[in-house]
């Protein structure tokens, strides 16, 4: 009996162009960055407008000079980031966080396992929440 032999190697890419998975796939990427694209402004004058309302605020926050400083710190952060967001489409975002990740590998793990982390307790958090509401 012939064993067939398979090339790990082989990925989505080297399917028929005609493949419906390939396509499926190659849409829902491109519709994603059209829908993000689309909604780079909106989400630019949130962050805008969050910078604003924390520089505003930051003076009364408890905790005196120090925490100011450090609130009107964030809210320019904000700020750079509303523009970054205004000034780059998802394909050059994407380029300059294959450029992070590439300089900073081990960095960017701890984070990515730090937000899966929080986004995990997020989820978690909100099912209790359900079950002790009975909901």
């Amino acid at each position: 009996m012939p064993t067939q032999s398979w090339d790990v190697g082989e990925s989505a890419t080297s399917l028929p162009s005609d493949a419906p998975v390939k396509d499926k796939i190659s849409d829902f990427g491109r519709s994603a960055r059209e829908k993000i694209n689309e909604n780079r402004d909106t989400a630019a004058g949130g962050l805008a407008t969050a910078a604003n309302v924390l520089h505003r605020n930051a003076e009364n926050l408890p905790g005196g000079p120090k925490v100011a400083n450090l609130a009107h710190s964030a809210a320019d952060k904000l700020n750079s980031t509303a523009e970054y967001v205004r000034e780059h489409d998802v394909d050059s975002m994407m380029a300059d966080v294959e450029r992070l990740v590439r300089r900073n590998p081990g960095a960017t793990l701890a984070v990515a396992a730090a937000l899966g982390f929080l986004v995990g307790r997020a989820f978690s958090g909100e099912r209790n929440r359900s079950e002790f509401l009975g909901e």
